[in-house]
């Protein structure tokens, strides 16, 4: 389902603070996954997970300051958090949750455009770049390819 365009800038405050959640959530998924996942195969991509924690950590503060400039309350609240206890598991609940993430700062670098917050953009751009990144990893540890951004 196609997410709906923002048109004002409280629709826009409301939508970052959902990324805002969804940042949460990856700093806390990446912490607990990082520690736990076990087996020489998965030592190289559990660093990785504790590197991509702390740039979580840095999307969220930069979503934050843009909520806070617009006006807003940005959020405390998290989205929730899938565990397994199978390393290949939590690996493809990183990656689809990238990937959402991608999806996400896509329409909210269209949204900011529309109401002329071209410096959100520029940040938003950054972000997603790192987000993509994460893609990379996580298909990569997985032995996959990076799937279809999907449309949300």
């Amino acid at each position: 389902m196609a997410e709906k365009k923002a048109t004002t800038k409280k629709e826009l405050v409301d939508a970052l603070n959902g990324d805002l959640a969804r940042e949460y959530q990856a700093i806390i998924a990446y912490i607990n996954y990082s520690q736990v996942l076990k087996g020489a195969e998965y030592m190289n991509i559990a660093k990785e997970l504790e590197k991509h924690a702390g740039e979580e950590l840095a999307h969220a503060l930069q979503i934050a300051k843009q909520i806070d400039y617009l006006g807003g309350m940005p959020t405390v609240q998290p989205d929730p958090v899938k565990t397994s206890n199978k390393a290949k598991d939590m690996l493809k609940f990183d990656l689809d949750n990238e990937l959402r993430t991608i999806s996400h700062y896509r329409n909210r670098i269209r949204q900011a455009e529309s109401l002329g917050e071209f410096a959100l953009c520029e940040v938003l751009r950054e972000i997603t770049k790192q987000e993509q990144e994460h893609a990379i990893d996580l298909a990569t540890a997985l032995g996959i390819e990076v799937p279809p951004i999907p449309e949300v």
